[in-house]
């Protein structure tokens, strides 16, 4: 008799457990898949000539890495006394150059990408280049406005002329590319400072081996030429047109 009575209550007490248990696999399920399908930021991963640095769990504690060096009181004073004058007499040469080879006119509509302070857009403004314009994380009126270059706060077609010195510190360098090809005009042209032969600072999120990479990502723009320079640690100068 005590068997009989033993054996249902077993059944049910099995049932109840299985019916508990399902929620909490369904529920571990949709976690296990949550995680899949977020997009992390890429780390040390190498695609030909081109390496991601690793060490950011989330897009926003690179953001925090890069406020860093943007928001130091100590660099921030540097750059608008000591390297102003500077900086904007060596932009003011590379400006100039692009000038003479038709590659920017007076007329052109600027953008300088990851200005800072905006050394390089009142270099633009002394050439005669006065519709410019940078963006940076920190904005430094009037010369430059707050944005992210994975994601430029301006329309499509926007700017005949793109300058960057930055690219080294783009966390996903597609998208950087992506976005400069989306918001410069059909003729413009983008011009990039890049390292090739010595690594960047600490701040740098990728690390460039050649222009291979650069080629290949400008899938709507051809590459009009390539230089050596001289731009603050940086050594190539590339040079593409939007087609």
């Amino acid at each position: 008799m005590k068997n009989t009575q033993t054996k249902p209550l077993i059944l049910k007490c099995f049932f109840f457990s299985l019916f508990l248990s399902v929620p909490i696999f369904l529920l571990s399920s949709f976690r296990s898949l949550g995680r899949k399908t977020t997009d992390a930021p890429p780390g040390n991963q190498r695609a030909g000539d081109l390496l991601i640095r690793p060490g950011y769990n989330s897009y926003e504690a690179y953001i925090e890495h890069q406020l860093n060096k943007t928001l130091n009181p100590k660099l921030r004073r540097i750059w608008t006394t000591r390297d102003w004058d500077r900086k904007i007499n060596v932009f003011a040469q590379f400006f100039e150059d692009l000038k003479q080879r038709q590659l920017l006119m007076n007329e052109s509509k600027a953008l300088c990408i990851g200005a800072r302070m905006g050394q390089e857009v009142e270099a633009l403004r002394r050439v005669g280049v006065a519709d410019s314009v940078g963006i940076d994380l920190v904005p430094y009126p009037p010369l430059v406005l707050k944005g992210d270059f994975h994601n430029q706060p301006f329309e499509n077609e926007t700017f005949d002329f793109e300058f960057s010195n930055v690219f080294d510190h783009a966390l996903y360098p597609d998208k950087f590319v992506g976005e400069i090809e989306r918001t410069l005009r059909s003729g413009g042209v983008c011009v990039l400072h890049v390292a090739l032969s010595r690594r960047s600072d600490k701040y740098s999120a990728n690390d460039l081996y050649s222009v291979k990479p650069l080629t290949k990502m400008f899938g709507r723009s051809e590459l009009l030429h390539r230089r050596t320079v001289d731009g603050f640690g940086l050594d190539t100068e590339v040079v593409f047109r939007k087609k």
